[in-house]
């Protein structure tokens, strides 16, 4: 079977090397020459755990190719995926332009029924507009060519996007054919062999499952940040009340955990898309709004910390940042807390030292020198005023608290994912604060 993935984001290009891994023929698409030609020569330009090597492989074996042009690809394909990036627009809903150029591309330059699937998380309705662009394609050239299209939104987690793709929870795909649902089928049967988690909708559910699956995600988080907050008023344990609701089977015990709010490419993009398509239809999605407005706020909650214990003058202090990525396994910043903290704290007049084991490029892109880089994270806390914690990154679990209390010049932790042991840190002497305790 022969496919082709217009985009090689991260969604792109997982999604196109997994294919290729089970035996499809893939031509990924980019219109940037410069990383078509890196990823030509097994250049990744995300880091994901064990991608480099897949695509190696496969490009070796002759299954996955790169093009910079999609019409010269067409003729052979039988399902074309739109993974093309949907950025927030000024309003905060979804940037369709890119979406949209692929549907016209395709509508000029197919000879063959072919599908365009969208993989792209995109708003209700979007799937009309594409249909539409890709039927004045066709009408100006004169042409009746039949094609469908259909919704396939992803649902990879970033750090195991791999293992989400391969042994997949769910497969979503919203068609309005049958011979659309057939071939999707047939693409996706290698993935189902030993349990059918296909999911088949019409297009406009397709469409807002994704929506509603991170918005429900990130409502979880913001409850229980705003939950973690209340126990450290009222003196709870936020762990203890995190066992005693997940205990209950309606509830369940995944994504309860606090910490200093939610980042990355998904949550806070989809969020605000959601509550937008809402507005535009007349409905105001208040829950929603508040879970925005709870997690903006959650990411200054360490900043808020450290002032009640060192003053709100930081000028000649000097601030360690463990973890820089919004979550472990990437190197991915977008919407990171580690961005807020990073702002407040050099405003407040602190030297902020930073340590990430794999987002040090990313940093100094987005920061450049506000901030300084340590080689590890024992060299973050050196003369170090406080250290905090913001990404859970395995290797900063166990640390030498010795090594680290005889480093810094005030022993003071602020643990923003809750990983460490309180009465550990205060038998080592440390000042110790986490979220919700």
């Amino acid at each position: 079977m022969n496919i082709a993935v217009v985009g090689t984001g991260y969604v792109g290009l997982v999604s196109g090397t997994c294919f290729a891994e089970m035996g499809v023929n893939v031509t990924c698409v980019d219109i940037d020459k410069d990383k078509i030609s890196r990823l030509q020569n097994g250049e990744i330009p995300i880091y994901e755990p064990g991608l480099d090597e897949m695509v190696t492989r496969n490009i070796r074996e002759g299954r996955l190719k790169f093009s910079t042009s999609l019409a010269e690809c067409l003729d052979g394909v039988d399902i074309v995926f739109s993974a093309v990036g949907t950025p927030p627009d000024e309003d905060g809903s979804a940037d369709l332009q890119y979406v949209l150029n692929v549907a016209r591309e395709f509508g000029r330059n197919i000879k063959k029924y072919t599908i365009l699937v969208t993989k792209s998380t995109v708003p209700v309705g979007t799937a009309a507009k594409v249909r539409k662009a890709i039927e004045e394609e066709l009408a100006s050239r004169g042409e009746a060519i039949e094609f469908d299209v259909a919704s396939n939104p992803e649902f990879l987690k970033e750090g195991a996007a791999i293992k989400d793709f391969m042994s997949p929870d769910r497969v979503v795909i919203g068609v309005d054919s049958e011979r659309a649902r057939a071939l999707m089928t047939k693409l996706y049967r290698p993935f189902m062999l030993t349990n059918n988690r296909m999911i088949f909708t019409d297009i406009p559910s397709a469409e807002m499952i994704k929506y509603a699956a991170n918005s429900m995600l990130a409502t979880r988080i913001s409850f229980m940040n705003d939950i973690a907050n209340l126990c450290e008023i009222v003196g709870a344990d936020v762990n203890m009340v995190r066992k005693g609701i997940g205990a209950d089977v309606r509830i369940g015990s995944k994504f309860l955990y606090p910490g200093c709010g939610y980042g990355g490419s998904c949550f806070p993009k989809d969020v605000k898309a959601l509550i937008k398509t809402a507005e535009r239809n007349g409905y105001d999605m208040r829950v929603l709004k508040a879970v925005e407005a709870v997690n903006e706020r959650q990411k200054g909650v360490l900043y808020d910390k450290l002032v009640k214990e060192i003053g709100s003058d930081l000028r000649g202090k000097r601030v360690a940042l463990w973890g820089l990525a919004f979550k472990p396994e990437t190197d991915d910043m977008r919407e990171a807390t580690a961005l807020v903290l990073i702002d407040k704290l050099t405003q407040s007049g602190a030297e902020v030292v930073v340590y990430d084991p794999v987002a040090m490029t990313e940093c100094r892109r987005r920061v450049g020198d506000k901030v300084k880089y340590a080689n590890d994270m024992y060299d973050a806390v050196l003369e170090a005023d406080a250290l905090l914690l913001l990404t859970e990154w395995k290797q900063f679990r166990l640390p030498s608290w010795g090594v680290v209390k005889h480093a810094m010049r005030t022993p003071i932790v602020l643990d923003g994912r809750n990983i460490y042991d309180p009465e550990e840190l205060a038998q080592q002497g440390f000042t110790y604060h986490c979220i919700g305790r």
